[in-house]
């Protein structure tokens, strides 16, 4: 009997390879970071948007919300449709 056989060594170091393997995408993952930068002109829309004009469309923002909730906000069907009608229209030509 071989205490010291040589093949069985290399069924541990193929083991071991297949570990480390498995370990290096894990070492990636942790390395990448996520980043975000915004472009200038993304932080000037993000600065108009606090002008007073848009003060006037959240309060009717807040109007819409609350008859929502009370549910005395009508749908006007007809507005919806003159609206939706030149799209079809389209999409069936």
């Amino acid at each position: 009997m071989k205490v010291n056989d040589i093949g069985r060594l290399g069924a541990i170091n193929s083991y071991q390879r297949q570990v480390e393997n498995q370990r290096q995408p894990e070492d990636r993952k942790a390395k990448r970071k996520d980043e975000l930068s915004i472009s200038p002109e993304a932080m000037e829309m993000l600065k108009s948007s606090d002008k007073p004009e848009n003060a006037a469309n959240a309060k009717r923002i807040q109007e819409l919300k609350a008859q929502v909730a009370s549910g005395a906000y009508q749908v006007e069907a007809g507005k919806i449709a003159e609206k939706l009608a030149p799209y079809f229209k389209e999409y069936t030509k």
